[in-house]
């Protein structure tokens, strides 16, 4: 049948939703954090809930909580001062979303996450596993990236990202992503007269992402770029997204409703399973492998595993069992998956049949460098 375009139609099947909420929607003008924004959107989730939705919220403003409460005129610059900084406000944030979801019946729980926790296969599914116990037991997550800990290298960068990768963990329908603008403009509405509101888009393709010019703020760390990746992750994994105006009363409540607000990006039909969409998006590749044109077709069209024989070039240090892109020719990427040798002993059996892979190496772990089964096309 498809994937319905009619948003009341679309919406009708969901039954799990992941809200992410943005710092510019919580902040006043003053740069605090807008305790009764809280109330607002803690009263429409719990609304949700009682209709028996399965809800997960993303939110920021542990910066902006803390920032308050260290009476900081400015935001940090340093990661140390960074860190310290959302340690003092996620006490604070966690604090106003349980004192305001309280008042609606309903009790709330913390995860703090960091990438090495989502790309570590175990810990994925124990998040997942504590996700779902919380949903037994009726209560609202909360999920914020663990600042205090994270350094770059395990880092999401921003909570759009965050709330892609939590919205594959629990396989949501939807993800909302609250902001402060209306959805995506064909240009930027505050310079541009003529920019047109684009309320449905069907597929997420570079001339979409071109749209989505990045406009950071004071307030938090990523713009509308952020967001078309989140959304477009998000897609790929067969979840509708909704980019939509986070200051509109009862704003879940009424796009749950079918009410055409914010711009709404229909799920790929051909969508990857859970575990594929982890390999995908995210795990973080530590290298590459260039395969010959043969290759390409076997594993894009023919749903094959990767053999050395396909494969042209070695890039990158890897071990078995790490993520790798796979490249064509002509230099793009169109697929990721989990190795079975490590960097070196592929420059070695690279070029080469299957067959005389112990005659190479002394030893055969498999005759395929990646598995279809830890294969993911993009």
């Amino acid at each position: 049948m498809g994937i319905p375009r009619e948003r009341k139609t679309l919406l009708t099947n969901v039954k799990r939703i992941v809200v992410k909420i943005g710092s510019n929607v919580l902040a006043t003008p003053e740069m605090t954090l807008d305790e009764n924004v809280v109330s607002r959107i803690s009263e429409d989730l719990s609304k949700v809930m009682d209709l028996g939705y399965k809800v997960v919220v993303v939110t920021s403003g542990a910066i902006l909580a803390g920032r308050a409460k260290l009476g900081l005129k400015e935001r940090p610059r340093l990661i140390s001062q960074k860190q310290a900084v959302a340690a003092v406000g996620q006490a604070t944030l966690m604090r106003i979303y349980e004192k305001y979801m309280e008042r609606f019946g309903k009790r709330v729980a913390q995860i703090l996450l960091t990438d090495g926790d989502m790309t570590h296969r175990q810990r994925y599914i124990n998040a997942r596993h504590t996700l779902e116990t919380l949903f037994d037991y009726g209560v609202l997550p909360v999920v914020n990236e663990n600042d205090t800990v994270a350094v770059e290298e395990i880092k999401f960068g921003d909570n759009d990202t965050l709330s892609s990768v939590v919205s594959q963990l629990i396989e949501a329908d939807l993800l909302v992503i609250l902001s402060d603008v209306e959805g995506l403009y064909t240009a930027d509405p505050n310079k541009d007269p003529d920019a047109r509101f684009i309320p449905l888009v069907e597929t997420i393709n570079q001339d979409i992402l071109a749209l989505a010019k990045e406009t950071p703020s004071i307030i938090g760390i990523g713009g509308m770029t952020t967001k078309m990746r989140a959304a477009q992750t998000a897609t790929k994994s067969g979840i509708a997204t909704i980019v939509v105006n986070g200051r509109i009363p009862h704003v879940v409540s009424k796009v749950l409703a079918g009410e055409e607000l914010g711009t709404l990006f229909l799920p790929e039909e051909d969508k990857l399973n859970c575990r594929k969409c982890w390999i995908a998006f995210t795990l973080k590749p530590r290298g590459s492998l260039i395969v010959d044109d043969g290759a390409y077709k076997a594993l894009k069209e023919k749903k094959k595993s990767l053999l050395p024989s396909g494969i042209k070039e070695v890039q990158g240090q890897f071990e078995a069992g790490d993520a790798v892109s796979i490249i064509s020719l002509d230099g793009k990427e169109f697929a990721r998956g989990l190795v079975n040798y490590n960097a070196s002993e592929v420059k070695r059996i690279k070029g080469v049949r299957s067959e005389f892979l112990e005659q190479i190496l002394g030893y055969c772990t498999a005759d395929e460098v990646v598995h279809r089964d830890n294969l993911a096309i993009l």
